[in-house]
């Protein structure tokens, strides 16, 4: 896509925010939006930045009837300087292109709407809030919008950026939290869209978490499709076992999203020279691990919630309590050292953030 501009359009009245105390994850919104329109044969144009409203879009939308979507979620930081910055924004673009291309959807140059993005930021970065924990969630996503009921990749695609003041994901914060294991519905299989951010594969484990949640259960950890057997990932998050010593996760096969914050683990543990492990892990394997004494610690990684300690993993009816329950030395490093990253209190020897300018000008 050639370099344009982007049209910036204020709003007239300011929103109250929110406390910083009070913050519920992805309930309110700032100020403004970005949105850029894709159409045959103009491809992505009319990048614009204009107040936060409602979306006008024909009841034969496509997207509504065949679920032609793909999302992003991303964070920016406020540091004890007061500036703003991003952790890994490129791979989040790069991703976003990996879903499109299974969705049918077409690309967007990555450069530009990592442009808009900061330049977005930069207007409601009043926003960003800047208590312990506090974050501006950044939620890119692309929707097909042309107004037919053919099944067919659509030729008409919107491109919208929304921004959320939040706190912690999980109302436990960095204390462990119960995973049931689902033995009975599926995800998503290799070959299907498991590897791509999209919002079925999320609507599809609803039902799962529903019936756990009545249980007291923060999340679903799913098994593969095809056998029920080999671990793949919980609901919101990637998943880190330490079996005697050894880091092991998921390996990408398809059907797991492969996570920034997944990614970012393993780089600091091979940083650390902890042993850390890409392959396929069975809950047989964890069940033993578990019987013998080597399951030492279990965590989950997302962007959301950055590092969550398992304390319980139920499978077939039988509790697995992981290091009594407690946050394990691996979970709790790995939580300090991304966060201290991302607000900018430790070291960033991998080149993760990139600085918003505060002081972009407006036209």
């Amino acid at each position: 896509m050639a370099e344009q501009t982007i049209r910036v359009q204020l709003s007239e009245t300011k929103k109250e925010k929110p406390k910083s105390d009070q913050l519920i994850f992805g309930r309110a919104f700032t100020d403004h939006m970005f949105v850029m329109d894709y159409s045959d044969p103009l491809g992505w144009h009319n990048a614009s930045i204009v107040p936060y409203q409602p979306l006008s879009i024909d009841p034969s939308a496509m997207v509504f009837h065949y679920g032609q979507s793909v999302f992003e979620g991303l964070k920016a930081f406020r540091t004890k300087d007061g500036d703003i910055q991003l952790f890994r924004p490129r791979k989040n673009f790069e991703r976003l292109n990996l879903s499109n291309d299974r969705l049918c959807i077409p690309p967007v140059d990555e450069a530009f709407a990592l442009k808009a993005i900061k330049k977005l930021v930069s207007i409601d970065k009043e926003w960003v809030p800047d208590a312990e924990g506090t974050s501006l969630y950044i939620r890119p996503f692309i929707i097909s919008t042309e107004p037919y009921l053919g099944v067919a990749p659509a030729s008409h695609y919107k491109f919208i950026v929304i921004l959320s003041p939040v706190g912690a994901y999980y109302k436990e914060g960095i204390n462990p939290i119960k995973i049931a294991v689902e033995n009975h519905y599926v995800r998503t299989v290799k070959g299907g869209t498991g590897e791509a951010k999209t919002g079925g594969n999320y609507a599809a484990s609803l039902k799962a978490q529903e019936l756990v949640s009545k249980d007291g259960f923060a999340q679903v950890l799913w098994l593969d499709g095809v056998e029920k057997k080999y671990i793949e990932e919980v609901g919101s998050m990637n998943v880190f076992f330490k079996i005697n010593g050894e880091v092991v996760t998921p390996e990408l096969n398809g059907s797991i999203l492969a996570g920034v914050t997944r990614d970012s683990v393993i780089e600091l543990l091979r940083h650390w020279n902890i042993p850390v492990s890409e392959r396929r892990i069975s809950m047989e394997e964890l069940r033993e691990a578990y019987l013998d004494g080597t399951l030492e610690e279990a965590f989950g990684s997302g962007t959301a919630a950055v590092i969550s300690p398992i304390g319980q993993l139920t499978w077939e009816g039988k509790d697995m309590v992981i290091n009594e329950g407690k946050t394990g030395e691996i979970s709790q490093k790995v939580y300090d050292t991304i966060t201290g990253i991302q607000y900018g209190t430790s070291e960033d020897p991998f080149g993760w953030v990139e600085e918003v300018e505060a002081k972009t000008t407006v036209k």
